[in-house]
């Protein structure tokens, strides 16, 4: 079995061969490996090209993959047998790699030597579709098909491949730069279409049209620059997550989550307003324990105000925790959480300006409950640029996630009145994470569990880690694509 890109595959006829560690001027009985005859190839009949033996930009071209079988050598080898190893068809998690190696070979006029072009980069999405994007230079046109391996090593046989050089263009960059080129990452359908290889029958041709994949929150990247902060509750009663967001203009819009990873249509709850612009932070919480969660709000004066129960009726009437000019207006970061393994999220985390920690347990309308200081003023809680809490662990008590200003990625596991729980290193220090702008972690699918984590990157992209827990990040769900 052979992995290629479908727009490669089209057209098909009886002369395809495959010849691996293909060796230019040598005659077919020089090959190292031998010559394989196409057999059968097998294209998803969703993938439609622009024109015939051509690519395309719709939304199916993330479905460029295909597989092919191939007989015995002229020798009477098996592939397999012949070249020993293979690559393993595997579903990444998301879109962004650390170290993926792609290997293909560029067509005659861009390769007189007739050899192979290696690289091992980085990859991201390309916006709005089911796709890796990587930048590197020399991968011009016959590369497409090209494997994407996660764990390349040279002179090894085998590895994990998550994806083929194709997709978008044909896997090219739209003003024909060289060196940015595509792959679909290996999804359902592509596990569908592998499977068909396998059993050596044709792919079903009643498949539901191909949609590809929609933004799950309404408006754009350059919309949601602008949501300054988040939280997360249940303010649908329906014991989903639900996301509020305040917007730079002041603006507060609530977005029912639909229990999928998905939301449902925004509600606005506030229209563009001067007083909503002076709110610093926010977080989500149960403190009047009502099954509905409340608001609670740090304004830039020091003021701190509850509104319990709101929904998308609306804001209740406020409730003053504290006054403005108090010693809150140095309260950076707050975070509503079940830190004593009660029914509610009535515990409120206090990250201060001169890096002190502070719980309040047992939060109400009105009250702050019991004070209980986690860390002493210190200069390395100065750093702890955003944190959220979430039940990522599965105990009774919740856990405390961290962005550090190095774009360090922590939690501390069973946080309570007690100390910060134990600590574990999700992400070293990286330039990625520093983009990590606003998060705010919830119930937002299926499993029922407030362990699903929402960033709001610095370019607007918005993204789902569902799942998340104390050990590693989620599977990665785009929201809202960047550049869009």
């Amino acid at each position: 079995m052979i992995l290629t890109a479908a727009h490669c595959a089209l057209g098909y006829s009886d002369n395809y061969i495959f010849v691996p560690k293909f060796a230019k001027g040598a005659g077919p009985d020089q090959q190292p490996y031998g010559i394989f005859h196409i057999q059968r190839v097998f294209i998803d009949p969703r993938y439609v090209p622009d024109k015939p033996h051509s690519s395309t930009k719709k939304p199916w071209s993330d479905l460029d993959t295909a597989f092919a079988r191939v007989s015995a050598n002229q020798r009477g080898q098996r592939l397999q047998d012949a070249v020993g190893g293979g690559l393993t068809f595997t579903r990444p998690s998301g879109y962004a790699h650390e170290d993926v190696t792609v290997v293909g070979y560029p067509g005659k006029d861009h390769n007189d030597a007739g050899r192979a072009v290696k690289c091992t980069v980085p990859t991201t999405q390309l916006p709005g579709f089911r796709q890796m994007s990587m930048t590197c230079g020399g991968y011009y046109g016959g590369v497409s098909g090209s494997p994407w391996i996660t764990d390349y090593q040279d002179d090894a046989r085998t590895g994990h491949v998550i994806g083929n050089l194709g997709g978008y263009n044909g896997g090219g960059n739209d003003a024909n730069v060289d060196y940015i080129s595509y792959a679909p990452a290996f999804g359902a359908d592509a596990a569908d279409l592998l499977a068909d290889a396998v059993a050596d029958r044709a792919p079903p041709s009643d498949l539901p049209p191909y949609q590809g994949i929609q933004a799950k929150l309404p408006g754009g990247a350059a919309q949601w620059k602008h949501a300054k902060l988040l939280a997360s509750g249940d303010w649908a009663g329906n014991h989903r997550g639900d996301m509020i967001v305040v917007w730079t203009d002041g603006e507060v819009t609530l977005y029912p989550g639909d229990g999928k990873g998905g939301f449902l249509p925004e509600t606005r709850l506030k229209a563009p307003n001067s007083t909503w612009t002076h709110a610093e932070t926010i977080t989500g919480g149960d403190f009047t324990g009502t099954d509905l969660s409340d608001l609670m709000v740090r304004w830039s004066d020091g003021e701190v105000t509850l509104y319990p129960d709101v929904s998308s009726a609306g804001m209740s009437k406020e409730v003053q925790m504290a006054a403005p000019g108090s010693v809150w207006k140095n309260a950076t970061q707050i975070s509503a959480g079940q830190f004593h393994n009660g029914k509610y999220a009535t515990d409120l985390l206090v990250r201060w300006a001169d890096g002190e920690l502070t719980l309040y347990t047992y939060v109400g309308a009105g009250t702050f409950g019991t004070e209980n200081r986690l860390k002493a003023p210190n200069d390395t809680w100065k750093n702890a640029t955003l944190l959220t809490s979430g039940n990522f662990s599965g105990n009774g008590n919740w856990d405390v996630l961290v962005r550090w200003v190095d774009g360090e990625l922590d939690t501390y596991a069973a946080t309570s009145a007690a100390g910060l729980g134990a600590e574990t290193r999700m992400r070293d220090p990286n330039d990625l994470w520093k983009h990590d702008q606003v998060m705010s972690a919830g119930n937002y699918t299926a499993d029922n569990a407030g362990n699903d984590l929402i960033v709001r990157w610095s370019d607007g992209e918005t993204t789902l880690y569902a799942d998340t827990t104390h050990q590693k990040l989620g599977t990665e769900n785009t929201l809202v694509y960047p550049g869009t």
